[in-house]
């Protein structure tokens, strides 16, 4: 299946018609539509166009296209329509539409799936990955739909993005339902929450792991992010299921969204709180992976993670409690956490022999480095090296921010591209510079692949190399050019 193209099945136009707020109908309605796309390059004859507005392009310019290709209908918010041979239906919301479209063609996939939604700023793909890992030991065949990948049952395919668009979304519900999938986890962000990707998913469980700064280059300020992670637990209950909210109130975002009025959902919130419903207490740390005491309403126990970090209780705390909702024993929850050594790009350890320690993290906000790097100097006995950069065409506002995290925990960091995109890389790298210290020890390679080099030959027994930014990612993109390159791959052959 063309991602975008919905290619299986077909639907009467007045069909379609019957389940979005259509303002005008111009043309027949007694048409077939045998798919759905936003996407007029993917248009085949018979198929139902919607213009939607991206953040580069207008799908209104691409209707013309659209129509040469074979569209039988437009969906837009042009209120004019002066062509008779094309059925044309004028809406609102587009991109509304567009969702409410994709689900009814596919018969409402999510109302067959037990489903979790995880939204946050960080944390959201470690917990997809352990609420997977719950499910999957507790015999719900669960699907994953996230940054690093998607699962639908026994295919695993790379992800193009965390939420993809409302088409491709239902198309791998539907498959997960017809794979035998009985359950599926979702990382959801806050652009998809924003364009209305997940409008009509009915979730059984929506989690809230944290909000820092991140994404303002779209949102524009902290308090519309917010608004944007909102929407996901507004929605809850107001479909066919009952649903539950499972918030961090360890995050002052969380608490204010657990004191939020109006859910038509059960709330349960976790974390070190005294308050929390699902609580951590005696949490220790350390390079062996995390215990604590967990206190939850479905029993008390030790737990153990493999994993480092202490951001990893909160994480494992968001799975347990998603995952509790859903009626999973507990030590189920806890067997499938004890058994999982690490996530995709996600603190993930590059094994050597050379007695240093060398992890490679997605981390790219300076909270997410901060999270990360605090975690490594606890366990470092010599030296803490870091080697990362920032994204192009994103928040500038943050770049100087991950250089003073930088300064405040490595002794050595090395400053490189991470995915320049339409910027140049040197001036990304002095934005950071300007959050480093005069007395700082720094350099400045803009070739990622020598930076991690010299980082890995600067380390002696007893250092631990961070490899920031990028995590599970396996390119760099330049100029609208994209050029395989991993993290990962590149440590190892260099390790070698």
């Amino acid at each position: 299946m063309i991602l975008g193209q919905l290619c299986f099945e077909t639907m009467r136009l007045e069909s379609i018609i019957e389940v979005i707020q259509s303002l005008t109908v111009t043309g027949r309605q007694n048409v077939d539509v045998n798919g759905i796309t936003y996407d007029s390059r993917q248009v085949r004859p018979g198929n139902l166009f919607v213009a939607v507005q991206g953040q580069h392009a207008d799908g209104r310019d691409f209707i013309r296209d659209a129509i040469r290709r074979g569209a039988v209908a437009i969906v837009s918010d042009s209120p004019k329509w002066e062509r008779s041979d094309v059925s044309h239906i004028h809406v609102e919301h587009p991109r509304r539409a567009l969702a409410e479209i994709a689900c009814a063609f596919y018969g409402n996939p999510s109302s067959h799936l037990q489903l979790i939604g995880i939204t946050g700023t960080n944390g959201k793909t470690t917990t997809a990955f352990m609420a997977e890992s719950i499910l999957e030991k507790a015999g719900r065949r669960p699907g994953l739909i996230g940054t690093v990948q998607y699962d639908i049952g026994e295919r695993s395919i790379p992800a193009i993005r965390t939420t993809p668009e409302a088409p491709e979304l239902h198309a791998m519900l539907d498959q997960m339902v017809e794979a035998g999938c009985r359950s599926a986890v979702m990382e959801v962000s806050s652009h998809a929450l924003d364009q209305k990707r997940v409008w009509g998913v009915d979730f059984d469980v929506a989690v809230f792991t944290n909000l820092t700064r991140e994404h303002l280059d779209y949102h524009k300020t902290m308090e519309r992010y917010f608004a944007a992670k909102l929407q996901l637990f507004r929605g809850l209950g107001q479909m066919e299921k009952p649903a539950s909210a499972v918030i961090n109130i360890d995050d002052s975002w969380g608490l204010e969204l657990a004191n939020t009025q109006g859910f038509r959902a059960q709330c349960k919130t976790y974390g070190e709180h005294p308050g929390a419903n699902v609580r951590a207490e005696n949490i220790t740390a350390g390079a062996e992976g995390c215990d604590f005491d967990l206190i939850s309403p479905w029993g008390n126990a030790e737990v153990h993670l493999e994993l480092i970090g202490r951001f990893n209780v909160s994480n494992a705390l968001a799975a347990i409690s998603a995952c509790g909702c859903l009626g999973v024993d507990l030590d189920i929850m806890l067997s499938a956490l004890r058994q999982l050594r690490s996530v995709p790009g996600r603190m993930e350890p590059v094994p050597n022999t050379r007695g240093f320690n060398l992890f490679v993290d997605y981390a790219h906000t300076d909270d997410a480095l901060s999270n990360a790097l605090s975690t490594l100097r606890a366990i470092t006995e010599k030296r803490l090296i870091v080697v990362f950069g920032c994204g192009g065409d994103r928040d500038k506002g943050k770049r100087p921010r991950m250089g003073k995290v930088a300064s405040k925990f490595a002794d050595y960091t090395i400053l490189t591209a991470d995915n320049p995109r339409n910027e140049n890389p040197a001036h990304i790298v002095e934005d950071i510079r300007e959050g480093l210290s005069s007395s700082d020890s720094f350099e400045i390679d803009l070739d990622r692949r020598t930076a991690i080099r010299k980082a890995i030959d600067l380390a002696r027994p007893g250092d631990t190399v961070l490899i920031a930014g990028k995590g599970h990612e396996s390119y760099q993109e330049f100029n609208r050019t994209i050029v395989p390159f991993d993290d990962v791959e590149i440590a190892r052959q260099h390790l070698v």
